[in-house]
């Protein structure tokens, strides 16, 4: 522990120190002209506007210019910031695999541009298109050092087109001012640009980013410098009603129903640095459906938010503790609960605010108040969920976050428990960011009051991490008190102490196919506290990976496990299966191998296959994802996740399937339709998802969502739904 606080001090230190060399810096010109968003820059303004270009190669070497160049201009007005990009290419064999907006950028032919509009190096606004003209928009959080800080959920109203010419493609956009946030009179944002041309396998950014840091890591921005100083942000109050009616059938107890819901949410600007959202109402059947998985675990597993409503400023209230064992809120609590027989349900919404975002430079304030409804039938109370959070930015990208959760019901129900009225936790963590994003880390402590709770009710932990061209380490200590308990929260497990330490050591060779290969060796170590710290699990992982230069990769692990079950568990989950003794510790170890095609290629596919012990017994798995697109209106994919789990008798042996194929058809670039289909034989379901979209006006739609649902073992149908939903997006 003294090892881990020494190099959290010098992390603390060098954050201060660490610094960009040799900045890019252009201007933005102001311009009164009025331009006109078609791909065709014939407007006068452009030929004024400043040209930046020179970009440099990120992959796959990131020490020499890109050999695809990217010209981009930029202007802007008293309501619109301009963006015209002149992309070059060697020839017109471009890969777009869908007309759908929020596409993903890796694999297929796109440039996307991050606003880092308050120069914190921790949040930025990205917008992006391709070649096609096609739209995507994304919040950056955390700085951009992992993929959780990349929300494409988030959508806003801004135009954008494109049109390919003989060797290059030129696209334009006019972005709202009000699209961003800003501090009044401000005169420079920090900004950069990335681009993936597949016709010559290259990923170019405009400052230089190394190849050991993610491509829109936001510690390796350049500076874009306004004539003028900027205006007020004036972000219009937004109105966004919904109609929806729907038509329900569950066969399990022949019951049919339907209904007409009306509610909606606003966006109201509080200043020039805040938003508060309201929600009255809401409803979420036009949400895509969750992906199934397959858990062989004793543990909960925890899916991405995405709802609209929460994900604006979402990393304020969610990326507090640890993500993967200690994280005190999680939005997906809200709006969910158990009904008398221990099942998983929607638990209505009635209403709620949500205010979040910047004060000053330095500050950053989130406030979230929700009121869930009661449903006596499952003896589910009405509860308030609110949240208060209060951020400040200290040395270069770090920051001290604060908040208090509140869960607490005010009504006097019979069926509730003396401990269930209410729960609260309060918390503060430290968060580091270097200037170059070569250290990062947290370090956190929460409490948590409930009605009869214990003394033990604290959850602290401590993570570093150094990243650099030729070593990773990661260091990780973690302790949650067996009295802890967070009910907005993701908490896996509590009474347990935690420690990882992991070193990654990375090659580049200078000839060859390989781009990069590592070896990596990660041990995870759980003890509990009251058992005289005993060693209740670990995990050693050590593995060998490589990263090709036509975008293939292929990774070989073993994995030593080791298993104390302290409950009977049956990890085949099949009805009257007898479980696993308990009290009793098992030591195993499995291979692994994952092989992952060119994406690139009309036909790309991951192999996944893995051999070993489980527990007292034997287990084979095989996942594979195929993929095969139509370009640029059909997207077709099937995922197969089989496990074979073999134990000695008279513990219960199983064939685990989850099968996933999906279809996805962009009729235009407004209207979307897409099917999936997904058999889990361990959920005993078969579930179907189909979803119509037309975007009939910026962000507003129309949606038909069917759902059908069967039992695996006969097929006998479960429940069925059909959803209408009118949604319009109204500025005022």
């Amino acid at each position: 522990m003294f090892r881990i606080l020494f190099f959290f001090s010098i992390a603390l230190f060098t954050s201060q120190i660490y610094s960009q060399t040799d900045t890019k810096s252009f201007t933005v010109k102001y311009t009164t002209d009025k331009i006109t968003i078609d791909g065709v820059l014939d407007y006068p303004a452009w030929d004024r506007a400043e040209s930046i270009g020179e970009f440099q190669q990120y992959f796959p070497s990131d020490s020499i210019p890109a050999l695809q160049q990217t010209e981009i201009k930029m202007l802007y007005d008293d309501t619109h910031l301009y963006v015209s990009i002149k992309s070059y290419t060697e020839g017109d064999d471009y890969i777009i695999p869908s007309l759908r907006r929020d596409f993903r950028a890796g694999g297929n032919d796109n440039i996307s541009l991050m606003f880092d509009t308050f120069s914190d190096g921790t949040n930025a606004f990205l917008f992006g298109t391709n070649p096609l003209g096609v739209q995507r928009e994304a919040l950056i959080s955390g700085g951009g050092t992992r993929g959780g800080g990349f929300n494409t959920s988030w959508d806003i109203k801004w135009k954008g087109e494109s049109k390919i010419y003989d060797g290059y493609y030129i696209s334009e956009m006019a972005i709202p001012l009000s699209s961003f946030k800003f501090k009044e009179g401000e005169t420079k944002w920090r900004f950069n640009s990335y681009r993936f041309d597949m016709q010559t396998n290259e990923t170019s950014t405009w400052a230089k980013i190394p190849q050991n840091q993610l491509v829109f890591s936001l510690a390796f921005m350049g500076d874009m410098v306004f004539e003028r100083p900027l205006g007020k942000s004036k972000t219009p109050l937004a109105i966004i009603p919904y109609v929806n009616t729907v038509a329900q059938k569950n066969y399990e107890n022949d019951e049919s129903f339907s209904d007409l819901k009306i509610g909606g949410d606003a966006k109201v600007a509080i200043g020039s640095g805040m938003n508060l959202d309201i929600t009255l109402n809401p409803d979420f059947s036009n949400v895509e459906v969750d992906d199934v998985v397959t858990n062989l675990t004793r543990f909960e597993i925890n899916l991405p938010e995405k709802r609209q409503f929460f994900i604006d400023n979402s990393d304020l209230f969610g990326d507090f503790g640890g993500q993967r064992d200690a994280n005190p809120f999680f939005s997906r609590r809200i709006g969910i609960a158990r009904d008398t027989a221990g099942n998983t349900i929607q638990n209505n919404i009635l209403g709620g605010v949500r205010l979040s975002g910047k004060l000053s430079n330095d500050w950053r304030l989130g406030f979230l108040n929700i009121q869930t409804e009661e449903d006596l039938e499952n003896d589910i109370a009405s509860n308030n969920n609110a949240m208060l959070v209060l951020q400040k930015k200290v040395f270069s990208r770090s920051n001290v976050g604060m908040f208090f959760i509140n869960r607490q019901t005010f009504e006097d129900y019979e069926f509730l428990e003396d401990d269930e009225r209410y729960n609260r936790v309060l918390g503060i963590d430290y968060n580091l960011a270097s200037a170059d994003n070569t250290w990062t880390g947290k370090f956190y402590t929460h409490k948590s009051f409930e009605p009869g709770g214990g003394g033990k009710d604290l959850s602290t932990g401590l993570n570093l991490n150094y990243r650099s061209r030729y070593f990773n380490v990661i260091m990780d200590g973690i302790y949650i008190g067996d009295d802890f308990r967070s009910d907005l929260g993701f908490i896996r497990r509590t009474n347990i102490i935690k420690g990882v330490t992991g070193v990654e050591r990375i090659f580049w060779p200078k000839t060859g196919k390989i781009n990069n290969h590592a070896f990596n060796f990660f041990p995870i170590f759980t003890w509990n506290p009251e058992l005289d710290y005993k060693n209740t699990d670990y995990e050693i992982r050590s593995s060998w990976g490589a990263e090709f230069k036509n975008q293939t990769r292929l990774e070989a692990r073993m994995v030593n496990n080791y298993t104390f079950l302290f409950n009977g568990f049956d990890p085949s989950n099949s009805e009257g299966g007898i479980p696993l003794p308990s009290d009793q510790g098992y030591y195993y170890t499995n291979f692994e191998m994952e092989f992952r095609s060119d994406r690139r290629k009309v036909f790309s596919y991951t192999l996944e296959p893995s051999y070993g012990g489980f527990f007292n017994g034997n287990r084979f798995s095989f996942r594979s994802d195929v993929n095969l697109r139509f370009q640029p209106k059909v997207f077709l994919s099937l995922l197969v996740d089989y496990n074979n789990i073999s134990l000695p008798t008279p513990y219960s042996s199983a064939d685990i399937w989850l099968i996933s194929p999906k279809v996805e058809i962009t009729f235009s670039k407004s209207i979307f339709w897409s099917t999936l289909i997904q058999y889990s034989n361990q959920n005993d379901n078969l579930g179907l998802n189909s979803r119509l979209q037309w975007r009939f006006a910026p962000l507003s739609d129309l949606f038909i969502v069917y759902n059908d649902n069967y039992f695996v073992n006969n097929f006998e149908p479960k429940n069925r739904s059909i959803n209408l939903k009118l949604t319009y997006w109204l500025n005022i």
